[in-house]
């Protein structure tokens, strides 16, 4: 039975943890997401929405098997698993995560890679790790601290503090709180918007961010022009500045466009 499934419609990926209640991020369900980020880029989705089956999000890493294996196989197990998360986190195109009940660990550490996180009321977040002896396997501690700062990621991941979903809020890390039974309808509205935009565009904000995460502004000012000037060339941006240009000559609003995504 597979672990995760990702399906496409109308442009927008929708990829879920199938494998409740707990989710457990495990091989095959690695697996499974690097063949969906394999299959999204080739058709070309617009805008990916993650999202789980059950009442809680993931409960993180099948730590099952760990103990007893020799390190060097839980070495490469976790380098697969950080690079199949991080081709998820680039995606060149805008990923909504909504998230329910218990997010802990792998399972939160895979939601930090979306660009919008939508939350349940009932949603708790936590890095286990610390009650096991071991780190954020995955690149959770300071993803958060990218977010919401050093010392609000050093205490949540050193106590292990499963933390509500409407901190993680006003702390930066996820981006809105919603009642339990509107967040696939939330989560949904917001990736039938995102995949009606200018897609081409979206992917160069998302490469800009990158490149500010790793050498701050002045990496994301020299990275820039090489980033954005390629954009004049597509037809989002075409017909976008046309339009534009005619209602200001023409006095009028600026009206929508139905983008492309080319």
């Amino acid at each position: 039975m597979p672990h995760l499934t990702c399906t496409i419609d109308d442009g927008i990926a929708t990829i879920v943890l199938g494998d409740p209640p707990q989710n457990r991020i495990d091989r095959q369900m690695a697996d499974e997401l690097a063949a969906a980020v394999e299959d999204i880029t080739r058709r070309e989705a617009r805008v990916v929405l993650l999202r789980a089956d059950g009442p809680d999000f993931s409960f993180g890493g099948d730590i099952v098997d760990w103990p007893g294996t020799a390190t060097a196989e839980l070495r490469a197990l976790f380098e697969h698993y950080m690079n199949v998360f991080n081709s998820f986190e680039r995606l060149p195109m805008p990923v909504i995560a909504a998230i329910q009940g218990r997010c802990s660990g792998g399972g939160f550490e895979l939601a930090l890679r979306a660009d919008v996180v939508i939350a349940a009321e009932s949603a708790h977040f936590g890095h286990p790790e610390q009650t096991l002896g071991i780190v954020t396997l995955l690149g959770g501690i300071y993803r958060v601290a990218q977010r919401a700062g050093r010392a609000r990621a050093a205490e949540w991941a050193l106590t292990s503090e499963q933390v509500q979903a409407r901190t993680m809020a006003d702390a930066g890390v996820i981006n809105r709180v919603v009642p339990d039974d509107a967040l696939l309808q939330e989560a949904t509205a917001v990736a039938q918007q995102l995949a009606k935009g200018p897609t081409r565009a979206r992917a160069a904000h998302k490469a800009l961010l990158r490149a500010w995460s790793t050498g701050g502004t002045t990496a994301a000012d020299e990275a820039m022009c090489d980033i954005a000037m390629p954009l004049f060339e597509t037809e989002d941006a075409t017909a976008g500045l046309a339009s534009a240009v005619a209602a200001h000559r023409a006095g009028k609003p600026r009206p929508s466009l139905d983008f492309t995504g080319r």
